[in-house]
């Protein structure tokens, strides 16, 4: 017999800001998704390494702590779960967003929580195809 996927349900989201990853929580648990939460790029891999079959969404910052930033993380996630939606936001206008996966969508801080909240919606409903 062979077992089923589960579907993707997870937010998950990377933010070593503690207001901004309380902020980013409390909207994202009024969606139907359920709410991880990390620090770092590291932390978020190894997250994904165990659920990442789970995670519909990753929100993470550019600047993170750490060896990865969150366009490395962009990257790798695109690479090895490429059916994620990853949203990427920094307040930095010198961030490097012009290196980022063609699939990964920019949030300029401060992002609007109404559009942190349609990233939401369409990672539940309109996954990404996965890179050919």
């Amino acid at each position: 017999m062979v077992a089923m996927q589960p579907e993707p349900h997870v937010a998950l989201i990377v933010e070593d800001d503690p207001d901004v990853r309380d902020l980013a929580v409390a909207l994202l648990e009024e969606t139907k998704l359920d709410v991880a939460e990390v620090e770092s790029a590291d932390a978020a891999l190894a997250y994904l390494r165990e659920h990442g079959g789970e995670v519909a969404m990753i929100f993470a910052d550019i600047r993170l702590p750490g060896a990865m930033d969150g366009i490395q993380l962009a990257k790798a996630a695109c690479t090895v779960w490429p059916t994620i939606r990853i949203v990427l936001t920094s307040g930095d206008p010198n961030a490097g967003f012009e290196d980022l996966p063609d699939s990964v969508t920019f949030m300029p801080k401060p992002w609007r929580g109404l559009d942190v909240l349609v990233q939401a919606e369409k990672a539940m409903h309109q996954p990404q195809l996965p890179v050919t």
